[in-house]
């Protein structure tokens, strides 16, 4: 496909006429926004800083993680899978109903499932022995197949296995093409503008909306949603300190589609029921955190989350560290990559040739997971600051644009 900054349905000359909503950054988050401010039949002007999305919705594993969220971001979380689903459909990018496997090599990661399986609807969270594991990861390849349909062979040995779950809500999306395709068919859409290379320089409410002023001129609208991730800084400095907004830098790789390893849902691990809330908020966890505290404390002391996700063209997304910075160095540790890759491998059973390596940031916050801010009459800031921006986008701006009316 065109990448959407070349895109000849795709506005990049100075904004013009007044809009319903302004929407300032093409981000997940924002483009949520505007794709909901449509479905309401409302009109719509998309500005962005770069040339094309090369941020955090970009950057990320492409999982929808909804089961491990726990109270309001469960909540968000539900509400956005319905419309992850909804706007696939319009907007023809890829999202799977594929859900996520955690691997368990002990006791103690088992009790944290179990837990978590009594505590939620029957079937939501399904208990898996290894065979069962195994058997969960081949059995959902149909979907990774649709692209390498020509690969008949195992699908990875998955050694050292005690069991299991099953994660049956969970999401997959494509990080390197969803972005671009729902712009693209945002950018198509009647009453909908969007300005690439056009960068939010201020805001002034007025009696007849509010007049943003940007890096080609003036733009009017009724509401103005400021979705611009980890850069609350950048606009309104006061906001991001109060709400003590920091940069969370992560590395991450991508490897080649391995001869014959083949699965479509997420894949997570101990670390990652070390870091989402609904396995934390479980008695077991404790335990867990003591036994990884044991025997691999240097996937904690650098906030690991070994998960790994495999794309429709085969390649799979293995990460992640998690690094905490006002202003991040671009500055990536080797044996911190390494580190990851080397458990992923072990996971799998399979060697991994990776081909890329890159740097994620995404806002953090230990004030809130959500920053939704009021900052000026008719201009609302937005931020996911908990790093499951593409997990609640939709849901979030549901919540958001639905108060518009």
């Amino acid at each position: 496909m065109n990448n959407p900054s070349t895109s000849p349905n795709t506005a990049t000359s100075s904004p013009s006429q007044p809009t319903d909503v302004v929407i300032v950054g093409a981000g997940i988050v924002g483009l949520a926004h505007a794709a909901h401010a449509v479905a309401n039949g409302l009109s719509v002007t998309i500005i962005e800083r770069d040339h094309h999305a090369a941020g955090a919705s970009v950057r990320n594993f492409g999982h929808c993680c909804i089961t491990a969220q726990s109270g309001e971001l469960y909540e968000l979380a539900q509400t956005s899978r319905k419309y992850w689903l909804e706007f696939s459909e319009r907007a023809g990018f890829w999202a799977a109903e594929t859900g996520a496997v955690v691997l368990a090599r002990t006791e103690a990661e088992m009790d944290v499932l179990r837990e978590l399986s009594a505590a939620r609807e029957p079937g939501q969270v399904e208990l898996l022995s290894p065979a069962g594991t195994r058997a969960r990861l081949d059995a959902s390849a149909s979907v990774t197949e649709q692209a390498h349909d020509d690969d008949t062979r195992p699908r990875g040995e998955w050694p050292g296995l005690v069991g299991g779950a099953f994660l049956r809500d969970d999401l997959r999306v494509d990080p390197r093409t969803t972005v671009a395709r729902l712009a693209e068919w945002l950018s198509r859409q009647p009453g909908v503008e969007l300005h690439w290379n056009t960068a939010a320089l201020g805001f002034n409410p007025g009696p007849d909306g509010v007049a943003v002023q940007t890096s080609r001129g003036e733009l009017k609208a009724k509401q103005v949603f400021v979705c611009v991730g980890h850069d609350v800084d950048y606009l309104f400095p006061d906001l991001a300190q109060e709400h003590r907004i920091q940069r969370c830098a992560l590395q991450m790789s991508l490897a080649a589609k391995p001869s014959g390893v083949g699965f479509t849902p997420a894949v997570l691990t101990a670390t990652s029921m070390l870091r989402y809330p609904a396995f934390t908020d479980m008695p077991a966890a404790a335990a867990l955190r003591s036994e990884v505290m044991e025997k691999q404390p240097e996937l904690l002391e650098m906030g690991a989350n070994v998960m790994f996700t495999q794309r429709p063209d085969g390649t799979i997304i293995l990460g992640d560290s998690h690094h905490y910075h006002r202003t991040a160095d671009p500055f990536l540790d080797e044996s911190v990559t390494n580190t990851i890759n080397t458990e992923i491998t072990g996971r799998i059973g399979e060697p991994l040739e990776i081909i890329q390596r890159w740097q994620g940031i995404y806002a953090s916050s230990d004030v809130a997971p959500i920053l939704v801010r009021e900052v000026k009459p008719g201009v609302t800031v937005v931020s996911v600051t908990s790093g499951v921006g593409m997990t609640l986008s939709f849901g979030l701006a549901h919540r958001n644009v639905s108060r518009l009316h």
